[in-house]
């Protein structure tokens, strides 16, 4: 693009070698984008205002990215359209024990702002299967989950202000480091989650808790799948809230015991159940004891990872089940649902009678599941298209929807704007169009 040379960004590494361009258009998801007309690593606040002007005036797209981890498609480059990937966006991690707030800019890694909280003994809980790589900024922008937000909640329950390029050119900030504010709509909510459609977020505040002191890991291998289904529900209802509940159903479970790693094979139980807890008092006899009265009977064949060795272990292989499936079936579509709860058993159920060839792992404590069609590369497009379409439907009906953690991106947007209440569609494109006129910011996701 001849315009190209009119751009003129003094402190950015700009691409625009093929080579270099061809990483960006992938993340984790099995989408593969356009080639963007450059990727930009801006360094300054110049370099941002510059590639606003630049995009409005060029009709040509901003798309965001942090490390690429995403999984709905969101970071990739539609027509027309820049890659900004942040990754060399200044700034540092500030902590306030005070206040009980973290500072960090997007380009921070999230393990660094986890574990710089940790380091200052409090905890910032949300945990994102990829954590370890992933960035704050893309946690921020796709509202990221993970195993803790069955007790914690999602990133967005921990913003309290972001710092945001706008579609004036400028960077302005929403929220404030305080956790009480009550002056209207909360604007950086709006901004948390939004995939960047509304504009890109550049660093933000959020709170930190006192960091828990006592964990307990159980393995709860069952024989029967179908008796892991009320748990979540009765153990809330007796007054337990894990801090995680993980499970693999039988086919996940077999997958990993048959090709898995060595210590995968020795995991116990026709499906299995992980269940932590980090309550003051967690370690203790008469908590356990509670514990196994609020699971009854099932309770006999409860696991306790007495180790720091054996509760790492338990959770590096829960985390590598995506990798290892996506591994051995290259060709699977994985779908990030949520139900309440209560209707958990309602999904397995609606799956059978749907005839929806799945297996499933996952967050069940908060009813995040992990959804895979194993054999789509194997069978009709259109099949597959009906089995994906009577999935979302059936989330819908029993009160939850198409996406639990992964957002929507270009991966779901289809299926968002066809099963979507018209109404909400309708008020998300009124706030697209008020605070992006131009579209520049990452146009053709979600909406």
């Amino acid at each position: 693009m001849e315009a190209m040379l009119n751009l003129r960004l003094p402190h950015a590494t700009v691409l625009t070698d093929p080579d270099a361009l061809a990483p960006y258009r992938q993340d984790e998801s099995h989408l593969k984008g356009s080639e963007p007309l450059a990727v930009v690593c801006p360094r300054s606040a110049v370099d941002l205002r510059e590639l606003v002007r630049f995009a409005t005036a060029e009709g040509c797209g901003l798309v965001p990215r942090g490390a690429g981890t995403g999984k709905a498609g969101g970071c990739l480059p539609t027509a027309r359209s820049i890659v900004v990937d942040l990754g060399q966006w200044p700034g540092r991690i500030d902590i306030s024990r005070q206040n009980l707030t973290l500072t960090a800019p997007a380009s921070a890694w999230l393990r660094d702002v986890k574990d710089s909280a940790w380091e200052a003994n409090l905890f910032y809980p949300p945990d994102p299967n990829s954590w370890p790589i992933c960035a704050f900024g893309g946690s921020l922008a796709t509202n990221a989950g993970g195993p803790n937000a069955c007790k914690y909640g999602m990133t967005r329950h921990w913003v309290l202000a972001v710092d945001a390029l706008m579609a004036d050119g400028e960077i302005h900030t929403f929220g404030t480091g305080s956790v009480k504010q009550n002056v209207g709509p909360s604007l950086a909510q709006l901004l948390v989650g939004s995939e960047g459609i509304f504009g890109m977020i550049l660093s933000a505040t959020v709170r930190l808790v006192p960091r828990p002191t006592e964990f307990i890991t159980l393995l709860l291998p069952v024989a029967e799948f179908q008796s892991l289904l009320d748990l979540p529900g009765t153990l809330c209802a007796a007054g337990f809230l894990p801090s995680a509940f993980e499970f693999f159903d039988p086919a996940v479970l077999a997958e990993l015991r048959t090709h898995g790693p060595e210590e995968a094979r020795r995991l116990p139980g026709n499906a299995l159940a992980i269940l932590e807890f980090d309550d003051r008092g967690c370690t203790s006899e008469g908590f356990i004891e509670a514990l196994m009265e609020a699971l009854g009977p099932i309770s006999e064949q409860l696991q306790i990872a007495s180790e720091t060795r054996q509760r790492d272990q338990i959770w590096s292989l829960r985390r590598l089940t995506s990798t290892f499936l996506k591994e051995r079936h290259p060709k699977k579509i994985s779908e990030d649902i949520v139900v309440p709860r209560s209707r958990i058993p309602d999904f397995y159920s609606g799956l059978e009678r749907q005839q929806i060839p799945a297996v499933t792992y996952g967050h069940l404590g908060d009813g995040n599941l992990h959804v895979n069609l194993l054999g789509a590369g194997e069978t009709e497009p259109c099949e597959v298209e009906r089995q994906l379409l009577a999935l979302f439907r059936l989330c819908i009906d029993l009160g939850g929807n198409l996406s639990g953690e992964h957002g929507i991106g270009l991966a779901k947007r289809d299926a968002f704007l066809a099963l979507t209440d018209p109404h909400q569609i309708g008020l998300i494109r009124a706030l697209k169009g008020a605070w992006d006129p131009a579209g520049i910011f990452n146009p053709g996701k979600v909406i």
